[in-house]
C-alpha cells in the first residue's frame, strides 16, 4: 500500500464557513487526512472550501474521494467550493463535470466573496 502523501490543515473563517488547505497528492491513499480535516467542519458548517494551492497531483483515486467528499457534504447540506486549481486540474473538473457540483474560484478571497454575495 502506498503511503498518503497528502497533508491538509482545516481552518475555520466563521461558525458556518471553513477553509481545507489541501497540500501534496491526492490520490486514493489521500482518504484519511482529507476525511479527517472534514470531520473538523462539523454540522453548523454550511460552506467549505478546498483551497488546491498545494496541489502537486491529483488521479482517479483522488476524484472519487472528492465525490465521496461532495455525496457527504451534500448529505449536511454544505456547499463545497474550490479555489488554487491549476489549468489542468480545473479541466478535469469540468470533463468529470465536478465543476457543475463544487463551484471553482481562481482564489480563496474570491470563493469566500461568493459566499457572501
Amino acid at each position: 500500500m502506498t503511503a498518503a502523501t497528502t497533508t491538509t490543515a482545516a481552518d475555520r473563517i466563521d461558525e458556518r464557513t471553513i477553509v481545507i488547505r489541501v497540500r501534496g497528492d491526492v490520490t486514493a491513499a489521500s482518504e484519511q487526512p482529507l476525511m479527517a480535516a472534514y470531520a473538523q467542519a462539523g454540522e453548523k458548517t454550511r460552506a467549505i472550501v478546498l483551497d488546491f494551492t498545494g496541489l502537486d497531483y491529483m488521479n482517479s483515486g483522488g476524484i472519487g474521494l472528492l465525490v465521496t467528499l461532495l455525496v457527504r457534504a451534500n448529505r449536511q447540506k454544505q456547499k463545497l467550493l474550490a479555489c488554487g486549481l491549476n489549468d489542468h486540474y480545473k479541466q478535469i473538473f469540468e470533463l468529470t463535470r465536478l465543476d457543475e457540483a463544487i463551484t471553482i474560484h481562481d482564489s480563496e478571497a474570491d470563493a469566500l466573496a461568493a459566499l457572501k454575495a
